[in-house]
Order: C-alpha cells, then sequence, then structure tokens
C-alpha cells in the first residue's frame, strides 16, 4: 500500500476540496443572485501545496529529469511520438482529439485525458485501473498502439544518452537508469501540472467582477438543480468517482470490467475535471460528444435508463436560458494562461 501523501508548500493556485459535506454544499450553495456562504468559498479555493507521495518525494532534479523525458520522443520506438503528443500544454494538457493516436494510425478507443491537477486524485484512468501516477507510465509506453516501446528497449536507449545518464545522476545520486525511476520522474513531473489561475478562482477569492451574472446564475444550477456538483464537486471540479451518465455503449464497459460482479459499476467511467473543460473538446472517455452544448443536452435528458445509470443523472427539464448559463459558468473554469504548469515547488 502506498504511504500516506505529504505535503509542500508552495505558492500556487492549487487546490483541494475542504471536505464539506456535498448536502451542505447543496443547501447552502449559490443563490440566483450570486451571494456565496464563507463555507462555500472555501470549499472552492486552491491550497497552497500539492501531495506528493513518501516514497517518491519532490525534488527539484526529479521534477526536470520527469519533464525531459516527458517532451522527449526518444521514448517512443519511431522516435515521433512523446508523452507530450497525446498531453499537449497548449491543449490544455489533452490533444483535442476523440480518440488517441500514437504508434498506430488506427488510433486508440479511449480519448486523452488531460493531466490537468492529476496530483489530487488517487485511482487513475478512465476506469481506474491505475492506483497511482507511478503506475501509469509504462501502459502507455509498452502499448503496441501508444509508443511502442519494450521496458528493456527504452532503458537501453536511454542508458545509452550521455544527457540522461547525467540527469538521472543529478536526480537519483548516480547514473542507473531502471523502470522505477522513470516512472519516479514522470510521476514527479506531472504532479506539477496544476490549473491556472481562472476568473471563477477571482470570484470565489472576493473579486465579484470577475464572472457576469449569467455565469453566477450558471454556478447556482450547477450546484442545484443540474446536479452537476454531486459528481463535479470541490475545487478540482471532480470527486474522482466512477459514474455511468447513461451515454456509454458497446463493448467497453468501463471500471465494470475490473468489477463484473458490481451493477453499479457498469459503463462507469472517471468523473473528469471540469478545469480549462471549454478547451478539452470533444467530451466523454471516447470522445463522442463534440461541444458543452452538447454535453448539457445529454445531461438535460437524461441518459440511457438502467440499472447502472447514477441516481444523480435524472432528466433535468432545463430551460433553454438555464442552458446558457450553466455555459456560461463552466467558460470562467478556463485558466488565463494557455500553459497552466506553474513553477516547481520549493519548500
Amino acid at each position: 500500500m502506498k504511504q500516506m501523501k505529504r505535503w509542500l508548500g508552495f505558492p500556487i493556485t492549487a487546490i483541494l476540496l475542504v471536505g464539506l459535506p456535498l448536502g451542505f454544499l447543496l443547501a447552502e450553495g449559490a443563490h440566483d443572485s450570486g451571494v456565496l456562504s464563507d463555507a462555500q468559498r472555501a470549499s472552492y479555493r486552491r491550497p497552497s501545496a500539492i501531495p506528493f507521495p513518501d516514497d517518491n518525494p519532490y525534488t527539484r532534479a526529479k521534477a526536470d529529469l520527469g519533464k525531459m523525458l516527458f517532451f522527449d520522443p526518444i521514448l517512443s520506438r519511431s522516435r515521433k511520438h512523446s508523452c507530450s503528443s497525446c498531453h499537449m500544454p497548449a491543449k490544455a494538457w489533452a490533444d483535442g482529439l476523440p480518440h488517441a493516436i500514437g504508434e498506430d494510425p488506427a488510433g486508440i478507443e479511449l480519448r486523452s485525458p488531460t493531466l490537468i491537477d492529476i496530483a489530487f486524485l488517487d485511482l487513475l484512468g478512465w476506469d481506474g485501473k491505475f492506483p497511482d501516477l507511478e503506475s501509469v507510465a509504462f501502459a502507455p509506453l509498452t502499448s503496441p498502439q501508444n509508443m511502442n516501446m519494450t521496458e528493456p528497449d527504452l532503458v537501453h536507449r536511454l542508458r545509452a544518452a550521455p544527457r540522461y545518464v547525467a540527469a538521472f545522476t543529478v536526480a537519483f545520486g548516480d547514473g542507473d537508469i531502471t523502470r522505477p525511476r522513470i516512472e519516479q520522474a514522470l510521476a514527479t513531473y506531472e504532479r506539477t501540472i496544476i490549473a491556472g489561475e481562472a476568473p471563477f478562482d477571482r470570484w470565489i477569492m472576493g473579486d465579484e467582477t470577475a464572472i457576469g451574472a449569467e455565469a453566477k446564475r450558471g454556478f447556482a444550477l450547477f450546484n442545484g438543480k443540474a446536479h452537476c456538483a454531486s459528481c463535479h464537486s470541490g475545487p478540482s471540479f471532480t470527486d474522482g468517482s466512477f459514474q455511468d451518465i447513461g451515454s456509454a455503449t458497446g463493448n467497453d464497459i468501463g471500471r465494470g470490467r475490473l468489477f463484473p460482479k458490481s451493477e453499479k459499476l457498469q459503463y462507469a467511467f472517471k468523473t473528469p475535471t471540469l478545469r480549462d473543460v471549454a478547451r478539452r473538446g470533444p467530451y466523454m472517455h471516447d470522445g463522442s460528444i463534440a461541444t458543452l452544448e452538447d454535453v448539457i443536452e445529454l445531461y438535460d435528458k437524461g441518459g440511457i435508463d438502467r440499472p447502472s445509470r447514477s441516481p444523480s443523472i435524472t432528466p433535468l427539464s432545463l430551460t433553454q436560458p438555464e442552458k446558457k448559463a450553466l455555459i456560461a459558468f463552466l467558460r470562467t473554469l478556463t485558466a488565463d494562461k494557455s500553459e497552466p504548469n506553474p513553477p516547481p515547488p520549493t519548500r
């Protein structure tokens, strides 16, 4: 079992849910006037720290090495693809495609998830099969459809590159290049990928002019009639859960593959962050919905009625002005900068 995460304080606009009960948030949510209680403001504010696990603590050298690996196509067999091919800073750390495309031009069945605020999530992957960031790295690296490398080939390739021998020496004390060290370096860098400040954050901090009246009404709907905060809760706008929202069909049953006896986990996929959501279309795990407007329509209709469907997913009967207000609010979650990667933390 992973050791408890520890926190390193540093001056970024990182985020963390403070633990208020969801029912309290819904009961004490923003009214149509846009007036927020102190408790609700606190629940959406970003803390000044990022969590790093005890068995992979943060160091600047390790983060620098991870960044070097992340953007280097040396990690793919053809030397044409890098981690950043699917997780582009300029595209909110996703790729803007319905399905990820790696070494296999036919592509991958799933959409590339954003890495924004990935440090604040525990189970990772659309179906939650990864227990932490360290365990994620070699899945895409060794997938024939993605990077198409083998572990021995990758280690051999990096050991033959003097710049990597030097970088691993600085990060780990010697130049030995191993799979665990590659995983640790990549995970350390990826934990520094934090959402930039958005207009919503300035509003939460007290700037009443940061967002408009329509967006404020949208936020009230988000926490109330539209039921969005049932899953997209807290400052990362995700509770990290897995839900069937009534959209998925076909052979991919999400987390249900890992728990075939669980009725509620059939067609259940990870609840993604909504940070920078307006810049991250298309949507859903399979890229099947093109626009935010179409996403709102899906939720308004309530999705496919089946035993696994989340109890929060029901027909909403939203009016057109209410739908527009929700979209206006979601757009306030877009960071001001196109590359929401802050400076590495310091003690």
